[in-house]
């Protein structure tokens, strides 16, 4: 079987682009962003659109080197923290303002894109979310609290509907999110910086930032060959910590995710689709995956708090894609990696301020491009205009991890939802 030889599809695959250069000397900046992925790129690009244009994004790598260049390319409303929590911690009003923030967000992300005219393989054709189980009443209870409560419409898919949709029988009914897209995530991520760049905004890829001070009124940002100044500052880093600010850094936990991608499929893919749409199960441990232009599966899935090896990648997942697809089997696996995501205990968004130029966007816990998108505006438009809409988010703060300890309970969590999801299925026979 033909091993992985980059480190990912999405690299392969990547926008050529002109490498930013390195942060060097001394510069001064409105606005300095920590973070070349999707929430500080969507914060530096609503601040140019708002006519802030004194903006630098350092990122220690190259951009979307984290997560965002690493998940499953998902574009759908919603958190991490289920809607039926949301609703019964912040009542019905808050939760669907929340709610509706990341619906408006998948907008703004068809927008951009088109706007901006950036090549990342957009497929606007929706979700599918598949019953692994017999019981209907997960999905028509979940279809129930969005339409009454969120104003949200998701369609019923009878089982011999969707089967001629996703040939397995594996699944039984589904629900059908027609306000969701799937796309190219690095390649949607260079675009935004691309745009941003278009507009004004300085980006340093390769510049590592290793100290953050506060002197009189600025911050100083220093790298290994410049230093910057600033008035404001956004922590951006999600899953990849800066180890700048011990506050935020101990609110969240990395948690790896896991993804690898077929080789061409031809007609075999076609013999197991017959969407566009993107797919994922009704397990807490679930499967995610969708068909790619070139005619290969991405498949996705698993939680854990370490990395593995492209090998172990692609052993795990293969064995996952064959419960479903066992038609498959022999298929050969030409890309495999594992990234890291940020989660917080409270498994929402953390979006705040110091009230001292400080600002903090991550823990979007596998929800990204959505919620990334949100973040970005609420940031740009606090830091540009003074907003107080992100103050939205005030509930869910810094929340300790208690690292190491948190790292022991999320995997436990996991290993035990993982096993209710076995049992579950193992009655039903």
């Amino acid at each position: 079987m033909k091993q992985p030889l980059v480190p990912s599809y999405y690299r392969a695959t990547a926008t050529p682009y002109e490498p930013y250069a390195p942060l060097q000397g001394r510069e001064d900046a409105r606005v300095a962003i920590i973070g070349g992925g999707f929430a500080g790129l969507n914060t530096a690009l609503g601040l140019a659109e708002r006519g802030v244009r004194d903006v630098v994004v350092l990122e220690r790598e190259q951009i979307g080197f984290g997560a965002s260049g690493r998940n499953g390319g998902f574009v759908f409303g919603g958190y991490s923290l289920g809607e039926e929590v949301l609703r019964s911690q912040l009542g019905e009003q808050r939760a669907r303002q929340l709610f509706e923030l990341t619906a408006t967000a998948v907008q703004r992300i068809r927008e951009r894109v088109a706007h901006y005219v950036i090549p990342c393989d957009v497929v606007d054709q929706g979700v599918i979310w598949a019953n692994w189980f017999r019981d209907p009443e997960v999905l028509r209870k979940r279809q129930r609290l969005l339409a009454d409560h969120y104003g949200v419409y998701w369609d019923w898919l009878p089982q011999e509907e969707l089967r001629e949709l996703i040939r397995s029988e594996r699944y039984s009914d589904g629900l059908y999110e027609r306000n969701a897209l799937h796309l190219h995530p690095l390649n949607y991520t260079i675009g935004l910086a691309t745009a941003a760049k278009g507009q004004g905004v300085r980006i340093h890829e390769n510049s590592d930032v290793w100290r953050l001070r506060r002197e009189n009124r600025h911050w100083s940002i220093s790298t290994p060959q410049g230093e910057l100044q600033a008035e404001h500052v956004v922590l951006a880093c999600g899953g990849y910590l800066a180890g700048l600010r011990r506050q935020i850094d101990r609110a969240i936990l990395p948690i790896a995710t896991y993804v690898m991608v077929t080789e061409p499929l031809g007609e075999r893919l076609d013999d197991c689709l017959q969407t566009r749409a993107a797919i994922y199960d009704t397990r807490f441990a679930f499967d995610y995956y969708r068909s790619l232009p070139d005619k290969r599966l991405l498949w996705g899935g698993r939680i854990s708090i370490r990395n593995r090896s492209p090998t172990v990648v692609q052993r795990i997942l293969t064995r996952d894609l064959l419960r479903v697809f066992p038609a498959l089997k022999g298929i050969g696996v030409e890309y495999a990696w594992s990234g890291m995501m940020s989660y917080a205990r409270h498994q929402m968004p953390q979006i705040g301020s110091s009230d001292d130029g400080l600002w903090w966007a991550q823990a979007f816990g596998g929800h990204g491009l959505a919620p990334t998108c949100v973040a970005g505006e609420l940031l740009a438009a606090a830091i540009a205009e003074d907003d107080q809409g992100w103050k939205q988010f005030s509930k869910y703060g810094l929340a300790h991890t208690y690292k190491p300890f948190g790292f022991i309970g999320a995997q436990s969590h996991y290993w035990w939802a993982e096993f209710n999801d076995w049992f579950k299925t193992s009655l039903e026979g």
